[in-house]
C-alpha cells in the first residue's frame, strides 16, 4: 500500500505553475533591456559566448529538482507489513433496493437517495465495525465486500443508481441469500442485515430466506422506504411518470406487512423512514445493543521510507544545474550537453517507429492477400526487434497462408512458448493466443500428428472456450488418434500372429491365415471409413444437440426477462 506521510506538502505544487510565469515574464524583460541597446542580431555577434539554451537547461533542471524535492519532503512510503489486528465490533451486510420503485418522491429527495444519505451518516459512526453492500432489484449482486475500509464503502454509495441492475422487480429473498453467504467463517462475532426496501417483493420467497439467516444467528433489521399511500415513479425531468402494460400510471406503495413479517422472522427490527432521522438514529440504538466480539481486520502496520531515490535524483539534477554554465566555454565549446542521450533516445524511437512501419505495411499487404509480400516486411520489422511479439505473430500467420507449416510452426511455438508471461503482461490478448494454438492444430492435423493436434485444440479451447470451429476440430481429431491408435494395435497384433503361423511350418495354415487376413483387410477399409462417418455423424448430433440445448436455454431466460418485464418494471 502506497501513501505520503505528510500529503500536506504536496500542495506546494501549486507553486510549480508560479514558477514558470515568473521564468516566462524574467525573458521577455530581458529581451525588453537588450533591445534599448540595439539589434538583438547584432548584440548576438558581439556576444558569441552567451548561451540561451544553457540558460533554459539550468531552469528546468532547477524547476525539476524542485518538484521532486516536494515529493521527498511529503513522505512516500509502502506498506511493508500487513498484520491482522483484533478489533472489537460486528459485521454488517447491508441489502439495498435500487429498482425503479425506489425513486418515487413520497420520500425527500426520493426513496434511493434518502436511503443512500442514511447509510452514509451511518457508516461515519462505524468504529471498529465491518461493513459490506449489495444492490439487488431483479437479481442480487454483491457490490463491495464486507470489508474495514469505510472511505470506498462511502465511494461505492455514491455511484448506486437502478440501472446498475438489468432485471427490474424486488428480489428481497436473493438479497438474504447472497448476504448470508457473504460474512466472514468467525462464528463469535454478531452479525446483522440491514435491508433497505419498499418492500414489494414480487420475485422469491422472502420469508424463507429470512427464516434461514435466523437459523444462523444473523439478524435482519428493516428499514422500511416510502409511504404506504404510495406514489408515482418519475422519468426524467419531464413530470412523466412510469406506467403500466395497460397504460396506467404506476403507483408504488410501502409494503410494511411484508417488512414487518420479514423483520419479524429474522429477529430484527423494522423502522419506517420519514423526513426526519428517527430512523438513523433506531438503526445506530439497534447496533449499538449488538455484542462487540473480535473482528479481525488486515492493516499494514509497517511503512518503508522511499524518498531515497527520488532524493538522488534531486541531486543528480542540482549537480548537472550546477555545473551547467551560462556561457560558452571556450575549452569545452566543442562539447555539446545532453547530445549523447538525445542521439540515444533519438535512436531508440527511430528503431520503434521503423519496427512499427514494417508491420503496418506487413498488414496492408495480408488484407490483400499478398502473403509473400507481407512475409518480407514482417521480417524486416523482426530484423529490427527480434522479440516483437505482434511480428512474430503476424509472420506466423502469413506463413501458414503460404501453406509454409514447419516455418509457420516455429513462429508460433515461440509464442506458444511464453503464452502464459505474454497473458501477464497483456501483450497479447486471449482470442489471438487461442488463434496460435488453432493453427498449430490445424498444423498437427496436416502432418497426422493427432496427439499434438488434441493437445494444441484444448489449450486454445482453454484461451477462448466459445470458438465452435476449434471444439469441432478437437472432436475430429481425438477420433483420428482413437482410430490411428486401433490401427496401430491391430498392425501388431497381426504381426504376432503372422510370426506364430511361420514357427508352426504350416503351409496350409499359413495360406488359410492368408486369406482371412486379405480378407479383413478387403474389409478393414470400407469399417474405418463406415466408422469416420459415424464419428462424423456423431460429432454433428453432439454440436446440434448442444446448440438446441443453448437455444432452449435463451428461450426460457428471454421468456423469464420478457415476463418480468411486462408483470413489473418497478
Amino acid at each position: 500500500m502506497f501513501r505520503f506521510a505528510n500529503p500536506d506538502y504536496l500542495y506546494l505544487l501549486l507553486v510549480l505553475p508560479v514558477l514558470i510565469m515568473l521564468y516566462i515574464y524574467a525573458i521577455v524583460r530581458k529581451k525588453k533591456a537588450l533591445k534599448k541597446y540595439g539589434n538583438p542580431e547584432l548584440l548576438a555577434e558581439l556576444m558569441p559566448e552567451v548561451s540561451y539554451k544553457r540558460q533554459h537547461w539550468k531552469f528546468w533542471l532547477l524547476f525539476g529538482a524542485i518538484t521532486v524535492m516536494i515529493f521527498v519532503i511529503a513522505g512516500p512510503q509502502f506498506g511493508s507489513k500487513l498484520e491482522t489486528v483484533k478489533r472489537q465490533g460486528v459485521e454488517i451486510m447491508v441489502c439495498l433496493d435500487v429498482s425503479n420503485s425506489m425513486l418515487s418522491e413520497d420520500v425527500s429527495p426520493n426513496r434511493l437517495e434518502k436511503a443512500k444519505q442514511m447509510l452514509s451518516r451511518l457508516t461515519d459512526g462505524f468504529m471498529n465495525d465491518k461493513v459490506g453492500l449489495i444492490v439487488f432489484a431483479g437479481d442480487a449482486f454483491t457490490q463491495l465486500p464486507i470489508t474495514s475500509d469505510y472511505i470506498s464503502a462511502k465511494m461505492f454509495l455514491s455511484s448506486i443508481n437502478p440501472s446498475m441492475v438489468s432485471s427490474q422487480g424486488t428480489a428481497i429473498g436473493k438479497a438474504i441469500n447472497l448476504a448470508i453467504r457473504s460474512f466472514t467463517p468467525n462464528e463469535n462475532s454478531d452479525k446483522t442485515i440491514i435491508l433497505i426496501t419498499d418492500g414489494e417483493n414480487h420475485e422469491d420467497d422472502a420469508i424463507g430466506a429470512a427464516q434461514k439467516a435466523a437459523e444462523k444467528g444473523i439478524r435482519i433489521n428493516i428499514v422500511g422506504m416510502g409511504q404506504p399511500n404510495g406514489s408515482p415513479i418519475p422519468i426524467g425531468n419531464n413530470n412523466n411518470f412510469m406506467k403500466d402494460k395497460e397504460g396506467n400510471v404506476v403507483i408504488t406503495k410501502l409494503n410494511e406487512q411484508m417488512c414487518q413479517e420479514i423483520a419479524a422472522t429474522g429477529k430484527g427490527l423494522y423502522v419506517r423512514v420519514d423526513n426526519t432521522n428517527s430512523a438513523l438514529r433506531a438503526l445506530q440504538a439497534e447496533i449499538a445493543k449488538m455484542t462487540k466480539s473480535e473482528v479481525d481486520s488486515k492493516v499494514y502496520s509497517e511503512y518503508d521510507e522511499q524518498f531515497q531515490t527520488l532524493a538522488w535524483i534531486a541531486l543528480f539534477l542540482l549537480v548537472v544545474e550546477f555545473l551547467t554554465l551560462d556561457r560558452k566555454s571556450r575549452i569545452f565549446r566543442k562539447i555539446k550537453l545532453f547530445s549523447a542521450a538525445f542521439l540515444l533516445c533519438s535512436g531508440m524511437m527511430f528503431a520503434q517507429k521503423g519496427e512499427r512501419k514494417n508491420i503496418r505495411e506487413g498488414n496492408k499487404l495480408y488484407q490483400s492477400a499478398k502473403f509473400t509480400e507481407s512475409e518480407i516486411a514482417y521480417r524486416k520489422s523482426l530484423e529490427i526487434n527480434p522479440r516483437s511479439t505482434e511480428g512474430t505473430f503476424n509472420l506466423g500467420n502469413t506463413l501458414y497462408k503460404q501453406e509454409k507449416y514447419p516455418e509457420a510452426a516455429e513462429q508460433y511455438q515461440l509464442i506458444a512458448g511464453q503464452s502464459q508471461k505474454l497473458l501477464n503482461d497483456k501483450s497479447i490478448n486471449a482470442p489471438r493466443l487461442a488463434q496460435v494454438f488453432h493453427n498449430l492444430g490445424n498444423i498437427g492435423m496436416k502432418n497426422k500428428e493427432y496427439a499434438k493436434s488434441v493437445e494444441a485444440y484444448k489449450q486454445s479451447l482453454r484461451l477462448n472456450p466459445k470458438d465452435d470451429e476449434t471444439r469441432y476440430n478437437l472432436a475430429l481429431a481425438q477420433k483420428l488418434l482413437n482410430d490411428q491408435q486401433n490401427q496401430d494395435q491391430n498392425q501388431d497384433n497381426n504381426q504376432n500372429q503372422d510370426q506364430q503361423n511361420q514357427n508352426q511350418g504350416d503351409e496350409q495354415q499359413q495360406q488359410q491365415n492368408d486369406q482371412k487376413e486379405n480378407k479383413s483387410q478387403e474389409e478393414q477399409q470400407p469399417n474405418e471409413q463406415m466408422s469416420q462417418d459415424n464419428a462424423q455423424q456423431i460429432l454433428d448430433a453432439f454440436l446440434q444437440d448442444e446448440k438446441e440445448t443453448q437455444d432452449k436455454v435463451k428461450k426460457v431466460q428471454a421468456e423469464q426477462q420478457q415476463r418480468r418485464r411486462t408483470d413489473k418494471e418497478w
